[in-house]
């Protein structure tokens, strides 16, 4: 989905889900998060739901979906534990829409698994996947996955800065890796993490000295990092990626948009465009009024934070107190809305919310959050239809997605291999 900018230009507009279960509990009165548990019934549920989600956003003109990458939740909040894998069935479902993964986890993976299985998306898909890379949220996840090598600072893990400094590192190697892997037809890399190939490998007689990534990608793609934190603010476009920015109060959201913005101008040289290479994730609740749009959404806002509070994700706010939020911070909807991470109400209101960030950041690439964790499925398809129906016109006017003959969304200024 397109809309003009009200500073000119035009605004992608996307759809992003967790890829949680249905709850009939969810809210402050439900189950405790960490009691929760599913049965794979309600898990492939979910998935198929999500399917079916992803077809509606392309036939309601989305330019985007996206999903998370998560394991082991037994307590139902994020099940689809490979998004190269579902973008792949997604794909094979719709023509045109483009398809990203909030994010690919890479401490979790061989750099190299992850370049081969994006290409081969990418490829298969004609050109649709959209690389999403983060460096993780839950050890839980981590540990397992990396035989106790990795983990990631959180706001519960006690070893949080020792964590946190391995996973930079092991993050940054994997992303050079992946450049290399994805730019040149040889490669070969030597870090302190990763030596790829590593020596001494016997083959026909020979040595092998260089690898080539088989398949690469064919199209060109956009990688888009999430933005976290002050060492990632400055990473991201240092590598001349775009910037993911969610769950931060208005005025320190527009710091930070401009932050990146002046590193990148710094490093590379030019200036961005207004909004360029930044993308802001909404969290939206439409409702005939905005009473009821609050009513309906409160248990799965408070839900939410049930579930992420624990690992800091409250320290995008600003505290009681004025200054911003520590790790323990935990929003009340009212909090949300007031400071600007979720857009509740009537269209009217949610359409005044996005021209007001818009005039605040510059807006090319907006993603709605319109699905809260537990929320049953057909509330979350009544939710982006009433966004692209009710909303998108008001932004003033909603224009048809770009399909040119290729089936692909036509490239934008910030279209380019990683």
């Amino acid at each position: 989905m397109l809309i003009p900018s009200t500073f000119g230009g035009s605004v992608r507009i996307g759809v992003f889900l967790f890829g949680g279960v249905e709850m009939a509990d969810a809210g402050l009165g439900g189950t405790e998060p960490t009691e929760r548990r599913y049965d794979q019934a309600a898990i492939e549920h979910a998935h198929r739901e999500l399917l079916s989600c992803g077809e509606l956003a392309e036939r309601l003109g989305y330019d985007s979906f996206w999903l998370t990458e998560h394991h082991f939740q037994h307590e139902g909040y994020e099940v689809v534990p490979n998004g190269l894998m579902f973008a792949a069935f997604l794909a094979a479902r719709t023509g045109r829409i483009r398809i990203g993964t909030m994010f690919n986890v890479v401490g979790q993976w061989h750099p190299l698994r992850l370049a081969e299985d994006f290409a081969l998306l990418h490829n298969l898909s004609g050109g649709r996947g959209i690389l999403g890379v983060g460096r993780g949220t839950v050890p839980r996840e981590m540990l397992p996955l990396t035989a106790g090598a990795v983990s990631v600072g959180s706001y519960d893990n006690p070893s949080a800065a020792a964590a946190d400094r391995l996973n930079r590192e092991i993050t940054e190697e994997s992303l050079d890796v992946l450049h290399a892997a994805f730019t040149h037809e040889r490669f070969s890399y030597s870090g302190r993490h990763f030596c790829v190939p590593p020596p001494g490998i016997p083959d026909r007689g020979g040595e092998v000295r260089e690898l080539t990534l088989v398949p690469r990608p064919r199209y060109p793609f956009q990688t888009w990092q999430a933005v976290t934190s002050p060492p990632t603010l400055r990473a991201a476009p240092t590598r001349g990626f775009g910037g993911v920015f969610w769950l931060r109060e208005r005025h320190r959201l527009a710091a930070d948009w401009r932050a990146f913005a002046e590193t990148f101008e710094q490093v590379h040289g030019r200036p961005l465009e207004r909004g360029e290479r930044r993308m802001l994730v909404l969290n939206v609740a439409v409702g005939d009024t905005r009473a009821q749009a609050m009513a309906t959404v409160r248990a799965g806002h408070d839900e939410f934070w049930r579930f992420l509070a624990p690992y800091g994700w409250g320290r995008g706010y600003v505290g009681p107190d004025g200054r911003p939020a520590d790790g323990s911070f935990v929003p009340t909807l009212e909090d949300s809305m007031a400071q600007g991470p979720w857009a509740v109400g009537t269209a009217d209101d949610v359409a005044a919310h996005i021209v007001a960030l818009d005039d605040l950041l510059g807006l090319t690439d907006l993603v709605i959050f319109p699905g809260m964790p537990g929320d049953p499925y057909d509330r979350v398809r009544e939710q982006m239809e009433r966004f692209a129906r009710d909303v998108a016109p008001r932004l003033p006017t909603a224009a048809p997605a770009r399909t040119p003959a290729s089936g692909r969304p036509g490239p934008s200024p910030s279209e380019e291999p990683a």
